[in-house]
């Protein structure tokens, strides 16, 4: 892999990863595009670096539902907020483990992609008509798992799915926009590790490799920055516009 690809690759998971925009579609689509076959080892550590960021700016809130689960007191908000955690998760393992063989044959040609893009932007235009200050529940972590789950499909992001859900159970904003980044910290490192089970290291050129990580760490940083802003000033659902074209290309285009 030439600097400059890696550089790109780099660019587009870290702008894809976090913004509503599916990183593995764009990543996918970049691969058939450019002619190149990324290896497993570049993939997964492009996904650890765009999770560099969320350790950096979630860590007072990492710290804090730590702490409040190590207390084991059900009244504490904190432990609760981690209970949904490993609720979410739990169910997204699950799903991602049991149709592990359906998900990957996803990712062998653009349909998949085309069609999962079509499918987020419904969600995320769906979004802007909901509005609530409730904070969160068992159920509604148990909603927001299934919707994690549906993000494997290429196309559908992951952030996109788990942040428009909670806005359409009306949780706030604010709180549906944390929760969905504490989860994935358990997503990311989930899937990088079922991925790290068959990885080949052999003939990965270390630079381009450095460079990716590096590229992709500051550009999603920027990128997670922008989301937060997005957000809070109601124009989340302007992604739907993006998805909704780019899947609509890839299915007549592409």
């Amino acid at each position: 892999m030439e600097i400059f690809q890696a550089i790109i690759l780099g660019i587009i998971q870290g702008i894809s990863e976090w913004l509503p925009i599916s990183s593995s579609g764009h990543l996918v689509l970049a691969q058939k595009l450019m002619s190149i076959s990324v290896p497993v080892a570049y993939d997964v550590m492009l996904h650890i670096g765009t999770l560099i960021p969320v350790f950096i700016i979630f860590r007072k809130d990492i710290l804090r539902v730590l702490r409040g689960f190590l207390t084991f007191n059900k009244k504490n908000e904190d432990f609760r907020l981690g209970i949904y955690i490993i609720i979410a998760s739990a169910i997204t393992g699950l799903i991602g483990i049991t149709f592990l063989k359906f998900f990957e044959s996803l990712f062998a040609g653009t349909s998949a992609v085309g069609i999962g893009l079509i499918i987020a932007a419904v969600f995320l235009f769906a979004s802007k008509f909901f509005k609530g200050q409730r904070k969160i529940g068992w159920k509604d972590s148990v909603v927001i798992g299934l919707a994690q789950a549906l993000s494997i499909v290429p196309g559908m992001s992951r952030s996109g799915l788990t942040i428009s859900t909670g806005l359409i159970r009306k949780i706030d904003k604010k709180s549906v926009f944390i929760f969905s980044f504490l989860l994935s910290i358990v997503a990311v490192i989930g899937a990088q590790l079922v991925e790290f089970k068959g990885i080949e290291t052999s003939g990965v050129d270390l630079l381009p490799l450095a460079v990716g990580v590096v590229t992709s760490a500051l550009v999603g940083y920027a990128a997670i920055k922008i989301l937060l802003r997005t957000i809070l000033s109601e124009k989340f659902h302007w992604f739907a516009l993006y998805c909704f074209a780019l899947g609509i290309a890839v299915l007549f285009i592409l």
